[in-house]
């Protein structure tokens, strides 16, 4: 639960913290973390340094609000009289020019003018009433280097529309993006409140059908947003949506940060989807992809002006060597620009509502996170290996989206542990709302590999589990999108195995590995609701037990599409056994829905039994029973709770309607004891089958 200083304490270097005696110089979040003390000249540096860019901002751009408006500026620019003014940075060049379709490509027919700063720039006006440069059309700027006076074609940096026809080259063709008022898509609904509990369910639009093929926007909006409220969860974080060079990269090496992804379909396809789901009571996220980019130059940003150094830093300090692309320059004044502006960019012409941003470890290390293990030493998270530019940039990022936009969500993808993530700028944290618990998945993994059932550590997954900072929300996940990647499995793949394919069928014989599956997979998914977080992520198909890997198609699978597809039509078919599990997800979320546990206090673990493999603990009123054991069942097992009262179940894993056998009958009463049992006030005795786990409330909450 976050603490009450955080949540008081306004979310601004520029801000108010939430009490009276704490120092606004970026050291208050040592009164959430004693252990921090050693290292408040780091905080106050990186504070000093984030309200410096701001008072710089004010002095110099009017502000970070107006700063933030580069795409006013840069990029194309259609004024109300028709005119159409292109801007673009880039220092380096001698000569600039606009070429396209509007001028057959004539290198030397438009040429643009420097301004200061190294500003290129040129005003075409209409043409018998009509736009210079017709929507849909094709545009490039055509760069005059130094030194040998080369040509560079280039891709503009902020255009909001590419396009890709393999069938003629793989690099992507810039387009004048700016269609006639009666082809816009015209939002009609309002964005949802921000929601207490986030249930998010991750989504890659290309995969999101059965079909050997690339799905769209318009068939994930008619097809799969109604599948997911269905399932009950409130948000969508969508994947794969800024534009990328590579579709295997799975949209980690973006080219175009402003273009929504052609592969889908149009900008307004896009526009549609968002507005539906928010008509629908669900929060959009986007995967947001600041922390490096793609190595092409034909249409990218890498050496855009003929330099190495124009948005990334120069040298080898500019590579990213385990992602082979390039790494930005968080402390440049256009940079800055350029990101900010991209962040504002997407909710304003989008709606989108807030943003998972990936690779946060890359941005707040030098090293980027390459080579370390991370103790979890305090001295890890300051000192030389910190970029302060990086952390300054997320700060500055989260500084500009809460203020703008109070109902935004800001996620973190960071492996470090870094402490203050995701607590108030005001305190001297980074300002997120929530860090991903990227420990949990690897655990289950880990242990699936590695272990046998019986040696399943009770102690050590729910420390796991609970395992997280204090103050700061944790959205916990039971498996990653990384895991369900080629030369890896599901979590299902890892306990069903071969059988996977050959008893899935509810006319097969229910084998002990498919019995062991289906338990095991709906009690690591609850366990990690209940406990793991304060948010909860699924991806795309892990709900009903996606079976196989995920691959896209690439000259090492023949380019297939095998693969590349989530496959709705096993869980919506009566007879295989993936429905199971589909509607224990579905129940799942929406007995939270209803309890709301994931908002609620932190829960209390009242028993790690390792003999037993039984794990019980109470959260949000309820009281959640495990068993793990993989051979025992156990009768009038007694369990500690704290309020006295009738209980039923509302919640059980061995549920018919999940694929159990039904061994606690639905509507059973169980009355408490008024006697201590491990540490709580009362106690209930409970049937706890075998590989089975129970949740139970008050019976006047029902």
């Amino acid at each position: 639960m976050t603490s009450a200083l955080n949540s008081e304490s306004e979310n601004s270097v520029m801000g108010m913290t939430g009490g009276k005696k704490i120092p606004a110089d970026g050291t208050g979040v040592i009164k959430l973390d004693p252990w921090l003390e050693p290292f408040k000249d780091a905080l106050r540096s990186r504070y000093s340094h984030a309200q410096k860019w701001i008072k710089t901002l004010d002095e110099t751009e009017g502000g970070l609000e107006k700063f933030s408006k580069g795409t006013e500026k840069f990029g194309f620019v259609v004024h109300d009289n028709g005119d159409i003014t292109y801007r673009e940075w880039a220092p380096n060049a001698l000569r600039a020019y606009l070429i396209g379709d509007f001028n057959e490509w004539n290198r030397d027919a438009t040429p643009m003018t420097r301004g200061e700063y190294g500003r290129w720039e040129v005003t075409l006006s209409p043409k018998d009433g009509q736009l210079a440069i017709p929507h849909g059309s094709k545009v490039k700027i055509s760069l005059v280097i130094p030194t040998s006076h080369e040509r560079l074609e280039r891709v503009p940096a902020w255009i909001t529309r590419v396009t890709q026809d393999l069938n003629f080259s793989p690099i992507y063709d810039g387009v004048f993006w700016h269609p006639p008022q009666n082809e816009r898509y015209a939002f009609k609904h309002p964005r949802p409140p921000k929601p207490k509990s986030v249930r998010i369910y991750e989504a890659h639009v290309g995969i999101s059908s059965p079909e050997l093929r690339i799905t769209t926007y318009k068939e994930f909006t008619k097809n799969v947003l109604p599948r997911i409220k269905h399932l009950g969860y409130n948000v969508i974080q969508l994947m794969a949506i800024m534009e990328h060079a590579y579709y295997a990269s799975f949209g980690y090496q973006i080219n175009s940060l402003f273009a929504a992804s052609s592969r889908f379909g149009t900008p307004e396809d896009l526009k549609e989807l968002i507005d539906t789901a928010h008509g629908m009571g669900i929060t959009v996220l986007l995967d947001m992809v600041h922390s490096h980019a793609s190595k092409n130059t034909g249409d990218g940003l890498n050496q855009f002006d003929g330099t190495d150094h124009l948005y990334f830093h120069e040298g080898v300090k500019g590579v990213h060597e385990q992602w082979d692309s390039r790494v930005y320059n968080y402390g440049h004044h256009e940079v800055l620009r350029f990101l900010l502006s991209n962040l504002r960019f997407w909710i304003e012409e989008y709606q989108f509502d807030g943003f998972r941003f990936d690779g946060v470890t890359s941005m707040l290390y030098t090293h980027h996170g390459i080579g370390s293990g991370f103790s979890g030493g305090y001295h890890e998270y300051f000192g030389p290996n910190v970029d302060e530019d990086g952390v300054v940039y997320l700060m500055l990022a989260n500084e500009m989206l809460h203020n703008l936009y109070p109902d935004c969500i800001t996620i973190a993808e960071d492996v470090s542990g870094m402490p203050a993530l995701c607590v108030a700028l005001s305190l001297g944290g980074i300002g997120f709302d929530y860090r991903l618990a990227m420990a949990i998945p690897d655990l289950y993994i880990k242990w699936l590999k590695e272990k046998e059932d019986a040696d399943w550590d009770m102690g050590a997954l729910t420390h796991t589990l609970v395992n997280r900072r204090h103050g700061e929300k944790t959205v916990a996940y039971a498996e990653s999108h990384d895991q369900a990647l080629v030369g890896d499995k599901s979590l299902l793949m890892w306990l069903c195995d071969k059988e996977i394919y050959t008893n899935m069928a509810v006319l097969s014989v229910f084998t002990p590995v498919i019995e062991r599956g289906l338990s095991l997979h709906k009690m690591i998914r609850l366990i990690t609701h209940g406990l793991g977080g304060e948010g909860y992520l699924n991806f795309e198909g892990n709900e009903f037990g996606h079976p196989e890997w995920l691959d896209f198609p690439r000259d090492g699978n023949d380019n297939s599409y095998w693969y590349a597809r989530r496959q709705f039509n096993l869980p919506d078919d009566d007879m295989l056994r993936y429905k199971f599990l589909n509607e224990f997800d579905r129940s799942m979320q929406w007995t939270e829905d209803k309890y709301g546990w994931l908002h609620s206090d932190e829960a209390y673990v009242s028993l790690k039994n390792e003999q037993d493999k039984v794990i019980v603990f109470e959260r949000a009123g309820l009281l959640w029973i495990f068993n793990f054991h993989p051979t025992e069942s156990f009768a009038d097992y007694r369990v500690g709770i704290q309020a006295a009262g009738t209980y039923q179940i509302i919640l059980d894993t061995d549920d018919p309607a999940f694929g159990g056998f039904g061994r606690n009958a639905k509507g059973t009463r169980f009355f408490t004891t008024p006697f201590q049992w491990n540490g709580r006030k009362n106690f209930i005795q409970v049937y706890i089958p075998v590989r089975t786990a129970i949740v139970l409330a008050l019976e006047s909450t029902l």
